[in-house]
């Protein structure tokens, strides 16, 4: 079974990859079988969550925005390699969450994602050292972006 076909057993479907929102690279090499994937938010087709954790959206919607951004990361990846299956190890990723500023929860809503990678990958790939950080704003209005870096099958 491929991970394409995981994530549809998993109730999903894998985004086409989103537009870059501003002068930038979506994926650059970092060096042998390395690459940093720019941030990637909630919104797919135009269409996701919006707000700040600890006033407009909930711990368990936060996730489930981190889920929707880690799909939008999928399909970067996707876009530039062809095969999610050639994915070694996610080795980074770094969680922005936009929440209020007496909100401390960002791990449980990064857990979101990287919940997701375990998941759809197991434990040995899919789970990356991570940090969750806290944000005031994002652009869009979107909770949640995640970046990263990815090690890639030759």
């Amino acid at each position: 079974m491929t991970i394409e076909d995981k994530i549809k057993a998993m109730g999903y479907e894998l985004p086409p990859a989103p537009g870059k929102g501003g002068i930038y690279s979506s994926v650059k090499p970092l060096g042998k079988n390395l690459y940093y994937i720019s941030g990637c938010g909630a919104y797919i087709n135009g269409d996701g969550p919006q707000g700040k954790l600890g006033k407009d959206l909930t711990v368990e919607q936060g996730q489930e925005a981190a889920c929707r951004t880690i799909l939008n990361y999928l399909s970067v990846i996707k876009a530039h390699i062809g095969s999610l299956d050639r994915i070694k190890s996610f080795v980074k990723v770094l969680i922005f969450v936009q929440s209020e500023p007496d909100f401390y929860e960002q791990p449980k809503v990064a857990d979101g994602a990287t919940g997701f990678l375990v998941e759809l990958f197991g434990e040995k790939i899919g789970a990356p050292s991570r940090s969750a950080i806290g944000t005031n704003a994002l652009p869009g209005n979107t909770p949640v972006e995640i970046e990263g870096i990815v090690e890639i099958e030759p």
